[in-house]
């Protein structure tokens, strides 16, 4: 709640704070299509391609989800090792993976597996419903 400057002392509800969101993900065409779509749903988002440079945003800042696209094979070993020293540094953390149902099964980290072929309203719903767990 904030004061207004005026001598009325009248109070003036600010609007809640949008939810953070960390977007890792390797895809160059997919990630600023995600952002932009998360970004129109109300969020804040800042993404990078790089699970390495996504580490180090996590650890500037407080982050509501951390979202981490897994796709190939490659991609399943670094989103699993990510996953775990999050979780091992913030067990508290809300980390979800984007991803195929042939990576959901053999993945156990993340705290929720998001299962979408590229459906902007599934892919936010998806997001919120995560969000809103919290």
């Amino acid at each position: 709640m904030a004061i207004n400057e005026d001598s009325t002392s009248t109070p003036v509800v600010l609007p809640n704070e949008k939810r953070a969101i960390l977007h890792i993900c390797r895809r160059e065409m997919l990630r600023p299509l995600r952002d932009q779509i998360l970004r129109i749903s109300g969020f804040d988002v800042d993404s990078t391609l790089s699970p390495a440079e996504g580490l180090s945003m996590f650890w500037a800042k407080h982050y509501d989800l951390v979202l981490i696209d897994v796709e190939g094979e490659q991609a399943i070993q670094e989103a699993e090792a990510m996953c775990s020293e999050i979780k091992t540094a913030q067990p508290e953390q809300l980390v979800a993976f984007v991803c195929n149902w042939r990576v959901a099964i053999l993945s156990d980290c993340p705290d929720e597996i998001l299962r979408t072929e590229f459906d902007p309203a599934r892919f936010v719903g998806g997001v919120q419903d995560i969000v809103a767990k919290q």
